[in-house]
């Protein structure tokens, strides 16, 4: 099994590993992973790891094994492998990393703001969508609830997790704000993502920032109808204003 490393601490960016497989195709299996796995709508992390005299190999993703005990590190083609038992440096393309982190936490946030079922969603770097399942007749005014989620976010609420066991989760269905993708159950317990002492609370296995002021202001790019009933909400961070 694969220790998580960026559960406990996201921005770590740097990380020694040992080398517990090589797949067919490549793949690197590791006994420590700072790179994040895709999956739960947040894209797999990025970067590169360094082993043997000088050798470096660049990471085009990372991903979960079939039956998700392993986090396997995706090399770009034509490099150099390290072997089964070899030990490995991973650097973690941070700059990547902290967007999405941003961007995950405002998500969060958004779902605060439009109170709604969430029907789909997913995390970019540069924008982030959610999609909500809304009552008929009911619309959203993009204006209001972009002020509503910067209040939020000048707030500096801080963020943090906490466990609860999947019993525990079972006897409080309300905490699961998808409908479509049900957080990970089966193996004993669950991780929650709490926002300030009581704005948000809601499984999630991604990473966030350590708090709201840290996402910087964002807008409410565009809202789209997608069905009868569903709204695709896009999400995208505010251009950078300069000094006078």
């Amino acid at each position: 099994m694969t220790e998580a490393l960026y559960l406990d601490n996201p921005y770590l960016e740097l990380a020694e590993a040992t080398v517990t497989a090589v797949g067919t195709d490549g793949g690197l299996y590791v006994d420590r992973a700072i790179f994040y796995p895709q999956g739960g709508g947040q894209p797999g992390d990025r970067g590169s790891i360094e082993w043997g005299t000088g050798f470096r190999t660049n990471i085009k993703n990372s991903m979960y094994s079939a039956d998700r005990s392993s986090i396997i590190l995706v090399p770009e083609s034509g490099q150099e492998l390290p072997q089964f038992g070899q030990t490995i440096i991973q650097r973690l393309d941070w700059a990547r990393r902290h967007a999405l982190m941003r961007m995950h936490t405002a998500m969060h946030l958004l779902s605060v703001v439009l109170p709604y079922p969430v029907t789909g969603g997913q995390v970019g770097v540069e924008e982030g969508r959610l999609d909500f399942d809304l009552p008929e007749g009911e619309t959203v005014d993009r204006a209001s609830a972009t002020d509503a989620l910067n209040a939020l976010i000048r707030a500096d609420h801080a963020v943090t997790t906490e466990w609860i066991t999947d019993a525990e989760l079972a006897e409080n269905p309300a905490l699961v704000k998808t409908m479509k993708v049900k957080p990970p159950t089966g193996a004993g317990r669950v991780r929650l993502v709490r926002i300030g002492t009581d704005v948000d609370l809601q499984p999630c296995g991604g990473t966030h920032v350590k708090s709201t002021g840290e996402i910087g202001e964002v807008q409410i790019a565009k809202i789209e109808n997608k069905g009868r009933l569903n709204r695709r909400v896009r999400l995208r961070f505010a251009p950078a204003t300069e000094a006078a």
